[in-house]
């Protein structure tokens, strides 16, 4: 039986033992250099099904034509194409709105769209579509969809402005009465969204928001297609979702419960962004300590990655410190592609403020992990998140935190002012802390901060470096290291995309500077014959 699967990938379905046994298979235009196979087995929707409940949904949000929408042979299409919305091709901006899962899933949406006959074009250029994938973490995020969509409008009259996201999930109601706004798509279908434009000529503006708004599926997932990047590294999602219900924090509401990618979608992925010509890979998700597929964990993930031929680089974006897989660090030590770099959320070095933000450990259990790490892999990275203006956070809770953090070799800190949002826990908690007090301890843990990073810095003075470089200014050329080190250096070759050793010889601001290895000089002519990846249109 054809069907579309249940993120839309055309799948051959035969059942067999109560389960479905699904076979997807892409390929290129043409040739079979993009051709793969792989079979898994989970129960799942069938594509009709979840058609039939896009369809519902829809009627239930009250969008004013429900057969925008068409079920046939169990796929879930527009009746006309998207190449033939009009006589030129469609252009689509998209602007991303806060973390590295968002800006994973962008691509992935921004590849959905280019195959669907859309050219990408920069946000801020004159567009028929505009896709806004917002984020629920701040109390700007109401603020700043208005102003995007205000900015959209102003130079795009006509554009057809799509909301997804967090905030789409968790701010429906909101999102219906900001003028402009033609088409909310709650998480649950964002991955549809190119899907989901109401099929005419051209898309139109709206007199009311077409809504397609559902709770979170709890399954395990794949995902169509794979993520357009113009940077060297590219980020796959492996996760999403969780349940740790952190008074602070709405993603259990707006991203639902803990789900994993299926291992060989996510290698599927891994291994196209390779030969697209990315070289390194940030795993993405909300909680990805927490990723569990078929028996597979995260470090089985990890080795599965590590195989893929051309890859150089496997970074962690973050994990929680209670999720941290035994046998982590010691696989971090001894692989050849896993980046010595951890960033694991602290959020405050105070025991009370710990346990009021129903965090999972305690200051103490904290120190020893971070440790413990520092002593298996001596010249790690280790970053942290810290949020400053918990409520009930006073100056004895906010000093101990400073006292904690400089106590530490923490590498750096990413410094969060607490944003009560409606629905959070902590916003029915007494003793809330006054916006400017807020400024004033953020003030002070960013220069803790640059003074962490400037320590963590020279510690790598007269040591050769490998630099995976990225973008070439006015003869200076910059990229990262595995310990997330920003490095420049001044040369005449063509750099990108490619891995060289670098002397470390001092710091300046926020990055290291180098001399490029003599090895590298002459080298010149393999750099030149690599095949490195191309620039792609944004």
């Amino acid at each position: 039986m054809g069907s579309g699967g249940k993120c839309g990938i055309p799948m051959t379905i035969r059942k067999g033992d109560g389960k479905m046994v699904l076979r997807p298979v892409v390929s290129g235009r043409g040739n079979k250099r993009n051709e793969f196979r792989f079979q898994a087995r989970f129960d799942l929707l069938s594509g009709v099904e979840q058609s039939r409940k896009i369809l519902a949904c829809s009627r239930r949000n009250g969008n004013r034509r429900p057969r925008d929408l068409v079920v046939q042979e169990g796929l879930l299409y527009n009746p006309q194409p998207m190449a033939l919305l009009s006589p030129q091709q469609p252009r689509v901006a998209f602007s991303t709105i806060g973390c590295r899962l968002n800006q994973a899933e962008t691509a992935l949406l921004k590849d959905g769209f280019r195959r669907r006959g859309f050219i990408p074009v920069e946000y801020g250029q004159e567009t028929d579509v505009l896709v806004l994938n917002s984020c629920t973490v701040t109390e700007g995020a109401e603020a700043d969809c208005r102003r995007l969509v205000r900015q959209t409008l102003r130079q795009s009259p006509q554009a057809f402005v799509a909301v997804t996201g967090c905030y789409a999930q968790t701010g429906l109601n909101v999102l219906r009465q900001i003028e402009g706004i033609d088409l909310i798509v709650g998480n649950q279908f964002k991955m549809q969204l190119p899907d989901l434009l109401p099929p005419v000529p051209q898309p139109t503006k709206q007199v009311a928001p077409l809504v397609h708004h559902e709770r979170m599926d709890p399954d395990n997932f794949i995902l169509e297609g794979v993520g357009d990047y113009s940077t060297t590294r590219a980020h796959l999602k492996i996760q999403d979702g969780c349940q740790f219900m952190c008074a602070f924090c709405l993603i259990p509401f707006a991203r639902g419960r803990e789900r994993s990618r299926v291992v060989v979608d996510a290698v599927r992925e891994a291994e196209a962004l390779v030969q697209r010509g990315h070289r390194e890979l940030v795993l993405s998700g909300v909680n990805i300590g927490q990723y569990q597929d078929q028996g597979i964990g995260l470090l089985g993930l990890l080795t599965r990655l590590e195989a893929i031929e051309g890859l150089e680089r496997i970074r962690i974006s973050s994990i929680e410190p209670t999720t941290i897989p035994d046998g982590l660090l010691d696989y971090m030590k001894t692989s050849h592609k896993l980046c010595r770099f951890l960033h694991v959320p602290l959020q405050s070095g105070d025991e009370t403020i710990l346990r009021a933000m129903n965090r999972r450990y305690s200051a103490q259990e904290y120190q020893a992990a971070m440790e413990f790490a520092l002593y298996k892999i001596p010249d790690v990275c280790f970053g942290t998140d810290v949020m400053v203006g918990f409520p009930g956070e006073g100056e004895p809770e906010f000093s101990k935190t400073r006292a904690f953090i400089q106590d530490l070799p923490f590498a750096y800190l990413h410094v969060f002012s607490y944003s009560p949002r409606p629905g959070m826990a902590s916003t029915k908690m007494s003793n809330q802390v006054p916006s400017g007090v807020i400024k004033e301890r953020s003030r002070t843990l960013r220069e803790l901060s640059r003074q962490k990073r400037e320590a963590f810095q020279q510690k790598f003075l007269g040591s050769e470096l490998l630099v995976l470089f990225e973008e070439e200014v006015n003869g200076v050329w910059t990229g990262l290291t595995d310990h997330y080190l920003r490095v420049d250096v001044r040369s005449s070759l063509p750099l990108k995309n490619t891995v060289q050793s670098v002397m470390a010889t001092g710091v300046m601001a926020d990055r290291v500077v180098g001399l490029l290895s003599p090895l590298s000089h002459n080298s010149l002519s393999s750099i030149q014959n690599r095949a490195v990846m191309q620039d792609r249109t944004i």
